[in-house]
């Protein structure tokens, strides 16, 4: 977990922190070799986080890709031989679930654009941080909020996805640009677009900056879902789903090369499995063609 810290890395330190604890109080709070880590006692831990704290599938995936990890990097240290490995095919295999995704579609976006929130400056702003993620095909919000406004040169935005720091650049929309001129008179520190990680002194420090920006995202769906209330959209709102939204609209109208460069996926693989959540079609038309008489 040092490690984790040391690297920055606040939100798996955050996650992976009581994944531990809870494996270990699986263990009886007793440290065991790497040895014993088996087949039978990892069916036992998913028995135990099923049965005592009903966990779902896919938490239960992300304890046992934890302790791959740890696995993988004792063998890398060689502080246990890799025959003892638990994981692969014939052992432990781990496959995660998938997800049902949900974006709001453009009459539901439109009401969020329309609603007045003049009188309420939190929420306006959150609409806001909200709408700008979205006009950059569902920029992802701890992108959003490191904006800085050296990063927009003339119309156009140049920034790199901190996931995977891959780089590129999209002109301003002009929904985008409305958005900027609210906040172009404001004085952030670090010249920042918008204020959330204003209370950081050092954005060279990565730890600090994620934490913030986890409590940031926090409070922004906060008032997201109030946002939600108030333009009658009958939809789970938050940061995230500013992505889902961009993914759910687009739907077979744009190329899926296309869609790769817009969200940054380093293989188009990716792209075809998210925005299969999002395209209805053919599976539509099928059904009509067998009850439509």
């Amino acid at each position: 977990m040092a490690n984790i810290k040391k690297r920055g890395k606040y939100n798996c330190y955050v996650s992976d922190e009581p994944r531990i604890n809870r494996f270990r109080e699986f263990l009886n709070d007793q440290d065991i070799p790497f040895q014993e880590i088996t087949v039978p006692l990892l069916k036992k831990f998913r028995a135990y986080l099923k049965g005592n704290y009903n966990c779902t599938e896919r938490t239960i995936v992300n304890y046992l890709i934890l302790i791959r990890t740890i696995f993988n990097q004792a063998i890398a240290a060689n502080i246990v031989d890799r025959k003892y490995y638990p994981f692969g095919k014939g052992k432990i295999a781990i496959k995660i679930p998938t997800s049902l995704k949900i974006g709001l579609t453009a009459d539901e976006v439109k009401k969020i654009e329309n609603l007045n929130l003049s009188d309420e400056p939190m929420h306006h702003h959150s609409r806001n941080v909200w709408l700008f993620s979205f006009y950059f095909a569902g920029m992802r919000a701890s992108d959003t909020l490191r904006l800085k406004w050296s990063d927009i040169q003339g119309d156009r935005l140049f920034y790199s996805m901190g996931k995977n720091n891959k780089p590129g650049s999209l002109v301003v929309p002009d929904k985008a640009l409305k958005i900027l001129d609210l906040y172009k008179g404001q004085k952030y520190k670090h010249n920042l677009v918008f204020p959330e990680l204003e209370v950081v002194d050092d954005l060279d420090d990565t730890f600090e900056v994620e934490r913030k920006i986890s409590y940031a995202i926090k409070k922004l769906d906060t008032y997201l879902k109030e946002v939600a209330t108030k333009a009658k959209v009958d939809k789970k709102i938050t940061m995230h789903i500013a992505r889902h939204t961009f993914g759910n609209i687009s739907g077979e109208k744009i190329p899926l090369q296309m869609l790769q460069k817009l969200y940054r996926h380093s293989s188009i693989t990716t792209t075809i499995g998210y925005q299969s959540n999002f395209i209805y079609k053919d599976a539509d038309e099928a059904l009509e063609a067998v009850i439509g008489f």
